[in-house]
Formats: C-alpha cells, sequence, structure tokens
C-alpha cells in the first residue's frame, strides 16, 4: 500500500499515462491495419487479394492507379487517391492488387489500413509513419460522411497536412460509394438550409477535391460481367463451357438482384467448389 500522497499520484498518473507507441517491425510484413486502445499496428501476413490481371473492366482506372503507386513507390511524386462509384465493382480490390503488384518490385511499399472510425488517431499515426523507414499506402475502405459527422476534419489531416505538411512517404488511398464522401441529400438539405447556402457543404464537399486522382467505377454490363467470370475461371483452370457458363452465372445474378465484380466472384467460388478446385 503507498502511504505518501505525492506517490499515489504519481502512481496514478502512471495509469492514466499511456504507453509510449512502440514502431513495429516494418520488415515482419508488407501489411499492417492500426488499432487504438492502445495505439498499435498489427501486421498482416497474408492479405485477402487477387491478382491484378483478372481485374477487367476498368482498365483505365487499374493504369492510372499502378503507375501512380509504381511512382511512389520509386520515391517520386505521386497523388491521394479517391476511387468511388458502385457497390462491388472492385474498389478495394484494385487497391489491394495494386498494392501486391507493385510492393513485388518494390518491398519498401507497405499498405496500412486505417478504420473510418480511428480518423481522429491519424495524426498520431502520421507522426508514427513520418520516423519510419519504407513507403506507406494509408488505405481507408468504404469512407463517407453523415450529418454532425467531425471525423472529416481528421481526414483533412492527411490529405493536407497542416503546418507540417503531409509526410513524404504517405499517400492515402480512399474507396467511398459516394463521389463527394457525403450523402446528396445531406448536401442539398445543407445547401438549402444553410445561412449562406453556397457555403453550407463547402468545406466537407471540397474533402473530395483534396484527392488528385478520382477513379470512377460504374455498374457493368453483361458482356463485362461474363468476362469478368471466364477470366477467374481460366486462371484457376476451373473448366465449364460457355453455354452453361452463361446460364448459370446469369441465373445466379437474378438470384442476387444485382450485376456486380463482387457478384462475379461469388458465382465463381461456388462453381470451383462444385467443380473441386481450390483457390
Amino acid at each position: 500500500m503507498i502511504d505518501d500522497p505525492m506517490d499515489r499520484i504519481a502512481a496514478a498518473l502512471e495509469r492514466m499515462a499511456p504507453a509510449p507507441l512502440q514502431a513495429p517491425d516494418f520488415d515482419a510484413a508488407s501489411a499492417f491495419v492500426w488499432h487504438t486502445g492502445p495505439d498499435r499496428l498489427e501486421p498482416v501476413h497474408q492479405i485477402s487479394r487477387v491478382p491484378l490481371k483478372l481485374l477487367v473492366g476498368n482498365d483505365r482506372s487499374r493504369d492510372t492507379l499502378l503507375a501512380n503507386t509504381t511512382q511512389f513507390a520509386k520515391g517520386l511524386p505521386a497523388n491521394n487517391a479517391l476511387l468511388w462509384g458502385a457497390r462491388g465493382m472492385g474498389k478495394s480490390s484494385l487497391v489491394k492488387a495494386v498494392h501486391g503488384a507493385v510492393q513485388a518490385d518494390y518491398p519498401q511499399l507497405k499498405i496500412v489500413e486505417l478504420q473510418r472510425e480511428d480518423l481522429p488517431s491519424v495524426g498520431r499515426l502520421l507522426n508514427l509513419l513520418r520516423a519510419a523507414p519504407g513507403r506507406f499506402l494509408l488505405y481507408c475502405d468504404d469512407l463517407s460522411f453523415g450529418h454532425d459527422d467531425s471525423h472529416y476534419k481528421s481526414l483533412k489531416a492527411v490529405l493536407d497536412g497542416g503546418i507540417e505538411g503531409r509526410p513524404e512517404n504517405v499517400v492515402l488511398y480512399a474507396t467511398s460509394n459516394r463521389r463527394h464522401l457525403m450523402p446528396r441529400d445531406m448536401i442539398e438539405n445543407e445547401r438549402q438550409s444553410g445561412i449562406n447556402p453556397a457555403e453550407a457543404v463547402e468545406e466537407k464537399v471540397s474533402l473530395s477535391d483534396r484527392f488528385g486522382l478520382w477513379l470512377g467505377f460504374h455498374p457493368c454490363d453483361q458482356d463485362q460481367y461474363l468476362a469478368m467470370i471466364r477470366g477467374y475461371c481460366d486462371a484457376y483452370g476451373v473448366t465449364i463451357d460457355d453455354a452453361s457458363l452463361r446460364t448459370e452465372a446469369i441465373e445466379w445474378q437474378a438470384t442476387r438482384g444485382a450485376r456486380s465484380g463482387r457478384v462475379a466472384w461469388q458465382y465463381f467460388v461456388d462453381l470451383a467448389g462444385r467443380s473441386g478446385v481450390t483457390l
């Protein structure tokens, strides 16, 4: 038992103060996930991704992001990128596949996943990465902001960096279903109800303008949908004739009520399982 009041105060302060943030062994993995409470970077030793060559239907976005990432890995200037558009069309898959393709030639390129709810801690993460060896893709999936959401202010620290600037060895890749990172009805409501309608949502909407690259993803047509599945079959050695593939894939699509890259992959997983092929 501690009797001295000063000793008790000192002990209480030690319990309240967070432990110093320890940098992980960045050579131990090519991917990390940022966690808070306490702050730490957890290595990811096996990344869930498909080869870049299997992502078809968005060739221009693929080539643009690949070139930007390669520049960054080489230590050259590169832009933050916002991948926006239709659900299930491969936005997050492209980020992970591009990282894998570039990292094979440039091992110093790491990817760090940041959850949207952890955005307020991004300043601490940037300070850690600023002093770390290597190049870091800071990846935030399914990014969007709603009413009374102040997390967007933390995002500005990544995009603008304040007086210190964004770390030279960090670039942000974010995916979102919304081009302006907020619902259209929210934009219209705030414009109509604001004291100055022209500026009511400018601060939030302008966040998307701070991304140097905007890469749009749109719903696929039937031919693209079938081409995706055929590409998976060829890559993994699954044999099926074109007529059967078309019939089954369209029926699968109908039961899902949607046609997208995600639905194409889900059908292929089922097909591979029935064919006795491991993925």
